[in-house]
């Protein structure tokens, strides 16, 4: 059992499942032109409450990617976090699918980038030495569990227009971010100023579905061929749009993402009260960084409980929408009576 490694150990969601099945008989048009590939870009600007493109994709990487790829070319850097997950466990796929432009990792507390950090990019403009900064891509949430506040992605934001740059949201846990904040999903985004964003969905009840969601229409005129250039036209790219269709309908993306939120609240609060045991002073999402003693962290790994555990000494846990009491008891469980 590894349910608290990641939020993408789960399984499919029943309800998309589901979906999937009904749509899995008879004959469609490939490559798109297929009737549920047709609702998307009406369900999403549904969702956001504005006119939007979206482009299906299998995977979180293809989605940062080819978004990025809209964003920047060669001679061109974005600014990202050093800690963010297109920097750190994207194998570079960014830059090639930019065609060479180049990553540049700021610094910034909690798995945010700082303003101050982004003010010293601005002495390379019109360097012809240095590669010229063009986007900037947020994460949210972050890959330390933190969430970015509207005022925080709208002085990004607000600083990116002030030189003419693009913002991208890695979205991969955008869900747990809006569970968080209890906001629209417009106000994270188009309306504080995101250009793109990488709507995750995998992580959260899909079995591989992810979207970008193309917010500025300056974005969109290449935006189908660089999808097809990056290989995510997909000739049956109607079950990825049964399962985003699926996962938005009747909210489950919100539902899903607020019950690992709770999940991840009730655990952390039955960990508490175990003596050796640190855990952050706050949670925002559906993950916990946390401090086990050494007897601790052998009996989660014998159990197969457990979750990530870092240099730092931390282990990363993460509830899903498939996360149960049952799974909760079971991890207290095992640490409880351990205080070496």
């Amino acid at each position: 059992m590894t349910g608290f490694l990641s939020d993408n150990v789960s399984g499919i969601h029943p309800e998309i499942m589901d979906a999937l099945r009904k749509e899995n008989s008879g004959y469609r048009k490939p490559y798109g032109n297929d009737e549920q590939s047709a609702r998307l870009d009406v369900a999403f600007s549904e969702l956001f409450d504005t006119e939007v493109v979206v482009l299906p994709c299998a995977t979180g990487t293809a989605a940062n990617s080819l978004a990025l790829s809209l964003m920047a070319g060669p001679i061109n850097s974005i600014c990202v976090h050093e800690k963010s997950h297109v920097y750190i466990d994207e194998c570079n796929a960014p830059e090639f699918f930019c065609g060479g432009a180049r990553l540049s990792p700021l610094p910034g507390a909690n798995g945010k980038i700082a303003e101050t950090s982004l003010a010293k990019v601005i002495g390379v403009i019109g360097d012809v030495h240095a590669p010229q900064p063009s986007a900037i891509s947020i994460t949210q949430t972050t890959e330390v569990g933190t969430v970015y506040s509207i005022a925080e992605i709208e002085a990004i934001s607000g600083f990116a227009r002030s030189h003419d740059f693009k913002v991208h949201m890695d979205g991969a846990r955008f869900a747990n971010a809006v569970a968080t904040l209890d906001c629209h999903p417009a106000d994270l985004t188009w309306r504080a100023g995101i250009d793109a964003l990488s709507f995750g969905a995998t992580k959260n009840g899909c079995m591989a579905a992810e979207a970008v969601v193309l917010f500025d229409k300056t974005l969109i005129e290449t935006a189908h061929h660089r999808q097809k250039r990056a290989g995510q036209l997909l000739s049956k790219q109607r079950f990825l749009a049964t399962q985003l269709l699926a996962y938005l309908h009747d909210d489950l993306w919100l539902r899903n993402a607020r019950h690992a939120n709770h999940k991840i609240s009730e655990l952390a609060e039955m960990l508490g009260s175990i003596e050796g045991v640190e855990l952050p002073v706050q949670i925002e999402s559906n993950m916990i960084f946390a401090k086990f003693t050494a007897g601790q962290n052998a009996k989660l790994e014998k159990a197969g409980l457990a979750g990530y555990l870092f240099d730092s000494g931390e282990m990363r846990i993460c509830c899903s929408w498939a996360t149960t009491d049952d799974d909760i008891q079971q991890f207290v469980r095992c640490i409880k009576d351990d205080h070496t």
